[in-house]
């Protein structure tokens, strides 16, 4: 999750927005009110909506008039009902809603104030962390837990963890639980040595 949210406001006036996430790379953002309380969120492609005409050279046929002008305010293309998540929502319920919804980034809320943004390039970004950076967050986890005994061997090949060592059902559990909370870690599998 991204804690610095870049917002709009609704009343910002379109091209502002359009700069807002151009300029900050996003390709969606959070639209609160003046209270700051979290009213919508406008994509790209709400953005682009009404902005541009057929350029003239691209048909033999002459250009429509346009009936309407261009949309003027943010409030004009942004998505009111947004799609949000919360701090504790499984990323697995995340990426559900971004893959139903069509949808590249989530706010995420604590109540209603708006506290991140989740998007695709965040989860890409923890299946991207080497495999030895997840190893030392997964033994310094182990560790924090368990600072004497028992002990794992960990080792991390593509994002999956194997934990060795002596069986201690309870431990292997939470030893298990712990490793799954290091973000990039996909599966934890269980390689039993012997006492």
């Amino acid at each position: 999750m991204s804690s610095r949210v870049i917002t709009v406001r609704r009343t910002d006036p379109v091209r502002r927005a359009v700069r807002t996430l151009y300029d900050n790379d996003i390709t969606a953002a959070p639209v609160v009110d003046d209270s700051g309380r979290l009213v919508g969120v406008v994509s790209e492609l709400d953005l682009l909506r009404g902005e541009f005409e057929p350029d003239p050279r691209a048909t033999v046929l002459p250009p429509h008039a346009a009936h309407e002008p261009p949309p003027r305010r943010v409030t004009e293309v942004m998505t009111r009902e947004a799609v949000t998540v919360t701090e504790t929502t499984d990323i697995t319920t995340a990426i559900d809603l971004m893959v139903g919804k069509r949808i590249k980034s989530l706010p995420v809320v604590r109540g209603a104030q708006l506290v991140g943004m989740v998007s695709r390039r965040d989860l890409m970004a923890m299946l991207a962390r080497p495999d030895d950076e997840l190893r030392r967050a997964v033994v310094a986890a182990l560790r924090e837990q368990y600072p004497f005994g028992p002990s794992w061997e960990v080792a991390v090949h593509n994002g999956v963890a194997e934990l060795s060592g002596p069986t201690h059902e309870h431990a292997d559990h939470v030893a298990d639980l712990l490793a799954r909370t290091v973000p990039g870690i996909v599966r934890v599998r269980h390689l039993r040595r012997s006492p």
